[in-house]
């Protein structure tokens, strides 16, 4: 059975930092490609990143690009979320989320198998 499991939340006030974790377990890790998605109250839940099986292509909404980046240890079965100058607007709850695919280069913004429970981040002003 596949678990993923996201820490690293918090509260935090606007132009601060926090780090994401997910572990996953109960299949090889270096087969996922990850993603992290966030869901804020009222809304649906929206891509925020992506990284391939191989860590070499990354892909970002446009809403955090130059302000996140999006990491995997395969050795750790990690894949990690660095949130820099945070805005309450990224207030949220933040999922990652894997599927297993061949490519070592395949991302995706939609297409997963595998979720986590989420992790609450509020950014406030």
């Amino acid at each position: 059975q596949v678990h993923l499991v996201e820490s690293g939340g918090g509260l935090v006030q606007a132009g601060g930092s926090l780090r994401l974790s997910c572990v996953a377990s109960g299949l090889t890790f270096s087969s996922l490609t990850m993603g992290w998605h966030r869901q804020a109250p009222g809304k649906e839940r929206e891509f925020v990143a992506a990284i391939s099986r191989s860590g070499s292509v990354i892909d970002y909404a446009d809403s955090v690009k130059g302000r996140f980046a999006i990491s995997k240890e395969n050795a750790k079965n990690t894949v990690y979320l660095q949130m820099n100058s945070l805005k309450p607007e990224d207030t949220a709850v933040y999922y990652c989320a894997g599927r297993g695919v061949i490519s070592t280069y395949y991302t995706s913004r939609s297409e997963y198998d595998y979720w986590g429970q989420g992790t609450q981040v509020t950014v406030s002003s």
